[in-house]
């Protein structure tokens, strides 16, 4: 997704698709209309094939197990809305996937997939389906490196609509328990609030809108309302499933899978074990019968997306001969003590996950990963490997002893709940006043915010600690007196850890402190690469 800011013209990738924003004024997008007075939006010619939707017929009391996937997903309809458990390629139903990708796009098109991705740059998942042209669009959070997918939304043959994960999981919960809709505190004064990112666009031109959203003020704060999401089939993967329907999940396949299938009318599940009624004892049962309608056996083998393994070099050895990742381990190095004996952390994707690497054995800290874990360890051997562990990167992780794993809507309220001590992420911006800009640079791909936007959503009680490299690739200050990027969240941050120094922020007040210096590293040289104003403090320390 090529993006280009008129107030950013150093930003501004090679004369393409271009949408033009204006962060600082938080206008709504530009639409051109149609010629006629009524405001419109113009559409793709396939939009315009018959397409009722509605969930297939639903029938209690028949029998659950299918013999054929083909015959399950038959009756699916074409425009129907369609709910894809499954977090990146960990627990999505391929083996159903791969069945209404064989009904073709003459048969079955017009979907609205909704889902954490919406495919990968590996295939797998929902690629099949938007590469056959059979979905019209896509609610996820992370488009990630999915060129296909990009290629389609650039020219008009998808529409997208990015929503914050912890957001797209609290309203599919929201769907499948009878509550309309909720307020959050996520996306405020962000994108999300004010409605500019487009859904839909067509040569370089916005033809449908973001939704903005209503807020509310609650005990001081503001809130955006977000809508709640029904499907009409869900289609899920599931460990072992009972001819009743009941489910067990292994470890991280159950991010998404339970609440899609409470949310939809006509719930399907490729079960890798069909077991007998019984079988299951009850407190083995992770999602009850009466959320599943049709049990197909699962075919398809499992996608490891980002096979990750332990390596016996320390990350000092590894960092020898490699300056980049040498300053990065610098600045884990520096991030690990900002991690007490007995906390609950959540490390985002890149430079945070090095920071545990520097924690002594008995440190006792409790990471959380947003797609379901809660006592994640390191990356496992070949032999310890399992396709079903991952972490918010895809990446195979290992589980230490008294780890638990959940579902997306239960991290996520850990999360916007204030239960998790410290959140660490990385920055492509950071303000003097704490705003954090981390999701999107214009001119260059947009990959979506993931789960950022909610891992920043309570910096009163969850402490954000951003981890950047002082300069961007071409010099320029990552630590600013103002973003100019689009924000990710606004007045979160409490500290920065780059790799020439440390700062305190003050959020109230809007004002850097300068606290700790690299080795080596002189006042001069930070005042020289940063693009905001600071205090020093005095005595000012050293790095470690």
């Amino acid at each position: 997704m090529e993006i280009a800011c008129t107030l950013l013209p150093r930003f501004s990738g090679p004369p393409a698709i271009r949408i033009r924003l204006s962060q600082p004024k938080r206008v709504a997008w530009t639409v051109k209309p149609h010629s006629s007075s009524i405001r419109g939006f113009r559409s793709a010619a396939f939009l315009s094939r018959d397409a009722q939707g509605g969930a297939p017929a639903k029938t209690r009391g028949q029998q659950k197990v299918f013999d054929s996937v083909d015959e399950a997903v038959a009756d699916v309809k074409s425009g129907s809305t369609l709910l894809s458990a499954g977090f990146g390629l960990c627990g999505t139903a391929e083996t159903i996937i791969g069945a209404l990708s064989k009904r073709g796009a003459e048969n079955l098109h017009s979907l609205t997939a909704v889902s954490n991705n919406a495919g990968t740059a590996i295939g797998g998942g929902l690629s099949p389906l938007i590469a056959n042209g059979q979905v019209s669009k896509a609610i996820c959070s992370f488009l990630g490196n999915n060129k296909a997918l990009e290629k389609k939304y650039l020219n008009g043959e998808i529409a997208i609509e990015l929503t914050p994960q912890g957001t797209l999981a609290e309203k599919i919960r929201c769907g499948g328990a009878g509550i309309p809709a909720f307020f959050t505190p996520t996306g405020v004064n962000t994108f999300i609030q004010s409605g500019q990112i487009p859904q839909r666009l067509k040569g370089g031109e916005v033809i449908e809108p973001g939704k903005a959203r209503e807020t509310r003020i609650f005990d001081g704060k503001v809130y955006n309302m977000e809508t709640a999401i029904k499907g009409d089939v869900a289609i899920l993967r599931a460990h072992k499933v009972d001819k009743a329907g009941n489910c067990q999940f292994r470890y991280t396949t159950k991010s998404f899978a339970p609440l899609m299938a409470k949310a939809a009318t006509v719930s399907i599940v490729e079960a890798e074990h069909i077991v007998e009624i019984g079988e299951l004892k009850s407190d083995e049962i992770d999602l009850p019968g009466i959320y599943i309608d049709r049990i197909v056996q699962a075919t398809a083998e499992k996608i490891v997306e980002v096979k990750t393994l332990k390596t016996e070099e320390s990350p000092e050895e590894q960092g020898k001969n490699n300056p980049a990742l040498a300053r990065r381990n610098r600045i884990a190095k520096r991030a690990a003590k900002e991690l007490k004996p007995g906390f609950y952390v959540n490390l985002g994707v890149g430079m945070p996950t090095l920071a545990p690497s520097y924690l002594p054995p008995d440190a006792n800290v409790w990471i959380q990963s947003e797609n379901g874990i809660l006592g994640m360890g390191p990356y496992p051997t070949e032999a310890e490997l399992d396709a079903d562990i991952i972490n918010a990167g895809k990446e195979t992780v290992t589980l230490v002893p008294g780890a638990s794993v959940f579902d997306s809507s239960d991290s996520f309220g850990m999360i916007r709940g204030g239960h998790v001590d410290v959140s660490m992420l990385g920055a492509l911006q950071v303000g003097a006043n704490g705003d954090l800009a981390n999701y999107m640079i214009p001119g260059k791909v947009f990959k979506g915010m993931g789960g950022a936007m909610d891992l920043v959503s309570n910096p009163d009680e969850t402490k954000i600690v951003v981890l950047t490299d002082h300069v961007d690739k071409t010099g320029r200050s990552k630590i600013v007196q103002n973003c100019t990027l689009p924000l990710t969240g606004a007045k979160v941050v409490s500290t920065i850890i780059t790799d020439l120094a440390v700062f305190d922020v003050d959020r109230k007040r809007g004002e850097l402190t300068l606290i700790e210096l690299a080795p080596d590293v002189t006042l001069e040289q930070v005042k020289e690469k940063t693009n905001a104003n600071f205090h020093v403090k005095e005595p000012l320390g050293r790095m470690e």
